[in-house]
């Protein structure tokens, strides 16, 4: 399967045929679909086949044991033959969205340098949680504004590049997440670096440039257990 968002995360749609539909979601040669991980939601989007007939994909998701992935249908749609020529169209306004936000929570851990101890966004905002343990650090929502406001007016370009398992594991400082360990067994972890700004591993889809990212507010800063500070952002529009 090519995992086309992967090659250009700005790619809306593409011809592709099935490989298996059952029980378990559809699996197609190629497609633009991300797959919820790593805090990002799966995306949505419509499959159109040739005749004309359409249904809206409802969800995307890896399969833990094959790693496929599994466009989710409504259950009354018909099972498709492999090698069935359909066409898949994102839901672009929601992956933008995503991806904005992500890079956004990027530019927010870039701010506070303290373990990341989870996250999660949605296409209306997102948090990460931060442990505090030992540090002397506040967190004032006025200063992260305004440094959340510098780091996309930079309109600092993102780059993609690839590490093994064994090297990011030679350079523990990289790995910012403390609940999820980056899978040090693969051959190569994909690395998403914003320039000057932030390295680190990460599988989601992220825009061009930091000034993409738009305006961001800090909407919430709460105590999540006795070392733990959650910090919510949304979009400012």
């Amino acid at each position: 399967m090519a995992e086309l968002f992967y090659r250009d995360p700005y790619l809306r749609e593409c011809a592709t045929q099935v490989l298996r539909h059952d029980e378990t979601g559809l699996v197609l040669a190629d497609t633009v679909c991300y797959p919820v991980g790593g805090g990002q939601p799966g995306d949505t989007g419509t499959l159109r086949l040739a005749d004309g007939r359409s249904w809206p994909i409802l969800d995307t998701r890896r399969d833990r044991e094959t790693r496929e992935i599994l466009h989710q249908l409504p259950t009354d749609v018909p099972r498709l033959a492999p090698g069935t020529a359909v066409t898949l169209t994102l839901d672009w306004e929601r992956r933008h969205r995503h991806m904005r936000m992500h890079t956004g929570l990027h530019l927010l851990g870039s701010l506070i340098k303290a373990g990341v101890t989870g996250g999660n966004l949605t296409d209306r905002g997102g948090r990460l949680d931060f442990d505090l343990d030992g540090l002397d650090l506040a967190l004032d929502a006025d200063a992260l504004n305004a440094g959340l406001e510098r780091l996309v007016a930079a309109d600092a370009p993102l780059h993609i590049s690839h590490i093994s398992g064994a090297e990011l594991a030679a350079r523990p400082e990289l790995i910012r997440t403390m609940s999820v360990t980056p899978p040090l067994h693969l051959p190569q972890i994909r690395l998403v670096e914003i320039e000057g700004v932030d390295l680190q591993p990460c599988g989601g889809t992220h825009v061009a440039r930091t000034g993409e990212v738009g305006a961001l507010r800090v909407s919430k800063i709460e105590n999540k257990g006795s070392h733990n500070k959650r910090v919510a952002v949304t979009f400012a529009d």
